[in-house]
């Protein structure tokens, strides 16, 4: 379980954020300061740190510096939502910028998104003789590569990231919108699990890795 450190002052985003990335299976260790944040890295380890910039003993952006000492990587989580202000955290050495308000499923995209690229995350995801390591963006099957799509790719980790939970079809469409810059609509989805279950179930007809719960949406297993 990746662990983030969550740097804000507001009560309300504190408990929405902690409770929403909790539920995507990300230990959230919050501080309201930066004195409370420097502590924190002093005594936890942390695999990304989101930072707002307006804090009530300075700017946030003074944190990312011995962040990135550290090796964490940085998501700034701001109201300054102006050029200024995004050029001067990502000059920083900030590895995102997201501007209030927000919507939690695109943090938490751009969460998994800067976890791949520092290598932070999970190295290796497994779904039953199906391994994925998001940093090479390779998948195999009892050790064999697999060819997948983007469309593919991106539906397989869905999966493996919310393995056991119940995703329905609108979830799912939401989560590969656009990947490959391809248009995802109801009968699109159909296709791809069709065509995922096809590349990596030993009999795609009796699939038991991606399963179907009827009326509700699909389950990753194994």
């Amino acid at each position: 379980m990746e662990r983030i450190l969550l740097v804000e002052d507001d009560e309300a985003i504190i408990s929405s954020l902690t409770e929403y990335l909790a539920a995507e299976r990300f230990a959230v260790s919050a501080a309201r300061t930066r004195r409370e944040a420097l502590e924190k890295l002093d005594s936890e380890e942390f695999d990304l740190a989101l930072l707002d910039v307006s804090l009530p003993d300075g700017s946030g952006y003074s944190l990312c510096p011995p962040m990135k000492e550290r090796g964490i990587p940085v998501i700034f989580v701001t109201a300054s939502g102006d050029e200024y202000s995004v050029v001067a955290g990502l000059d920083m050495g900030a590895d995102d910028y997201v501007a209030k308000p927000f919507r939690p499923r695109e943090l938490l995209s751009r969460i998994r998104s800067v976890l791949r690229r520092s290598g932070n995350g999970q190295s290796v995801l497994t779904l039953g003789d199906v391994t994925l390591d998001p940093v090479r963006g390779m998948a195999k099957k009892a050790g064999r590569e697999l060819y997948l799509s983007a469309l593919e790719y991106r539906l397989l980790l869905v999966f493996m990231n919310n393995k056991g939970q119940i995703l329905t079809r609108t979830r799912l469409m939401e989560e590969i919108w656009d990947a490959g810059g391809e248009f995802v609509n109801d009968n699109t989805l159909t296709v791809y699990i069709k065509r995922l279950r096809e590349k990596i179930e030993d009999n795609p007809s009796f699939p038991r890795l991606i399963v179907t719960v009827r009326g509700m949406g699909y389950r990753a297993e194994g």
